[in-house]
């Protein structure tokens, strides 16, 4: 049965990738000139290729031996995308007000963490379920909530606050570093040394995944 794989892809070769998320949108244009549009994916599913990350043969090798622990297509890992992996922008430190939650209401113990995508023309809600260990740190109602407060489910993204440190009310906020799960979308990785070293790099696709 495939699997997920709690581990991540080299990061010296991820730092390299190229790639994003991708939509699926229908678009029908009518005779008057106007579009109907219809969204059929309600979150993006990322595409990266590994294969512009990498640069030397040490690296094609480390992408061959993670590819074969991974059996191909058949397992999912861990991606760090080198642009988005912060709950704030990449150059800025993690703080525990940086996303919201959710509101507290002395029952709901439990917290999805989100990332949101937001300007004045409208919002986009990312479920975030692969959040790296160490960097979680919680807030409710602007302060900072002790770690020993709540636990922290790494492979699904969810804030489970203790029975006795359920917080009564408040805005639950959250910051996070995270990665994406994917998984390799091919079976086959071609090599040809020659034309490597005078510059060509194979294509290595990732597909984001739903572990």
């Amino acid at each position: 049965m495939a699997g997920f794989h709690d581990v991540r892809f080299p990061l010296r070769v991820a730092l390299g990738t190229s790639g994003g998320p991708v939509r699926r949108t229908d678009i029908v244009s009518l005779s008057n000139g106007r579009e109907n549009r219809n969204r059929r994916w309600q979150d993006a599913r990322r595409r990266y290729d590994a294969g512009s990350g990498v640069r030397s043969v040490d690296d094609l090798y480390a992408v061959l031996n993670f590819f074969e622990a991974r059996a191909g297509q058949f397992n999912g890992f861990r991606f760090r995308d080198p642009v988005d992996h912060k709950s704030c922008a990449p150059g800025a430190t993690v703080s525990a007000t940086d996303q919201l939650l959710g509101t507290a209401d002395g029952t709901t113990a439990m917290f999805r963490l989100v990332k949101r995508y937001a300007d004045a023309g409208g919002e986009t809600m990312r479920p975030i379920e692969k959040p790296v260990a160490g960097t979680v740190v919680v807030s409710v109602a602007g302060a900072v909530v002790p770690a020993g407060d709540y636990v922290i489910n790494h492979a699904a993204g969810l804030v489970t606050f203790k029975p006795d440190k359920i917080p009564a009310a408040g805005a639950v906020r959250a910051g996070f570093e995270f990665d994406v799960p994917v998984r390799f979308d091919t079976d086959r990785i071609d090599i040809d040394l020659a034309q490597f070293d005078a510059g060509r790099i194979p294509s290595i696709p990732l597909v984001e995944i739903r572990p």
